[in-house]
């Protein structure tokens, strides 16, 4: 076939790949998949951060921070009435009757404890003080007020913190708060578990303290005597302004807040008191 003057024999022309070109579109596909990469990783680490404050504001473990619960709906009432009378525990004082003393009245120092017997923040305090509390209570060189809150009721739902400490007040009646109350902490369910709302568990719990489970223990408990006390002592917590539980005050300071402080320290600020 005749190609044609100076086409004879020619080999076929071919176009050449724009090379620059592919190179500029895999650049810019590349930055683009790396883009989305640190969109994706930016979004994790935001929802990471959300859960972690959501977890801290129900309630924080160790004594780094005031904030153990968060007082936000606090004092929904569920399970027994609690509308009845205000129906104070044997021996206790402070304004309105809401505190439950513990030591000797002439101690030089007070150490004022507001808990919940479902925050686990409060175990978290008990574990680590209640050995230096009861050293520095023994020796009549503390007081400790113990004043009850029911943040975990109103954050999580249930009635448990309520119902237990109702049954710590119906221990009080019977000269063995104290008692009771390492027992309950020691024994504390999981927060989400109101196993507390049960009069039964309760009970339970009262056999490890020795003559506490008689009838007129369990009466208490199951009536609920002192459940309208408890919702007052919980609503004076909340008028005070308080960031959650516990809040333990030493002479008036937050000594919770404070991220140094260690049961020695505690110690050392209670015998200082004293020497003064």
């Amino acid at each position: 076939m005749d190609l044609g003057p100076g086409r004879r024999g020619a080999s076929p022309r071919f176009v050449l790949p724009d090379v620059s070109e592919k190179n500029r579109e895999g650049k810019r596909t590349a930055r683009e998949r790396l883009a989305a990469e640190r969109a994706k990783q930016k979004t994790a680490e935001k929802r990471r951060r959300t859960l972690i404050v959501g977890a801290a504001v129900v309630c924080v473990l160790g004594l780094a921070t005031v904030v153990g619960v968060v007082a936000a709906n606090a004092g929904k009432d569920e399970g027994k009435d609690a509308s009845g009378p205000v129906v104070g525990p044997s021996g206790a004082g402070g304004k309105d009757g809401l505190v439950i003393p513990v030591g000797k009245e002439g101690a030089k120092s007070t150490l004022t404890v507001w808990e919940d017997f479902r925050c686990p923040a409060c175990k978290s305090f008990e574990d680590a003080y209640r050995s230096t509390i009861h050293e520095l209570t023994a020796a009549g060189q503390l007081k400790v007020e113990y004043r009850l809150a029911t943040l975990i009721d109103g954050n999580m739902g249930g009635s448990g913190s309520r119902e237990a400490a109702n049954a710590a007040a119906c221990a009080q009646d019977a000269g063995r708060f104290p008692e009771y109350h390492d027992v309950l902490y020691r024994n504390q369910p999981a927060e989400t578990d109101d196993a507390f709302a049960k009069d039964s568990e309760l009970i339970e719990q009262a056999k490890k303290v020795e003559g506490l489970d008689t009838p007129a223990f369990r009466r208490c408990v199951e009536d609920g005597t002192h459940n309208s006390w408890v919702v007052k002592s919980n609503e004076a917590f909340q008028k005070g302004g308080f960031g959650g539980t516990p809040t333990v005050l030493l002479g008036g300071e937050n000594v919770y807040a404070d991220q140094s402080m260690t049961p020695a320290k505690l110690k050392q600020m209670v015998e200082a008191e004293n020497k003064g």
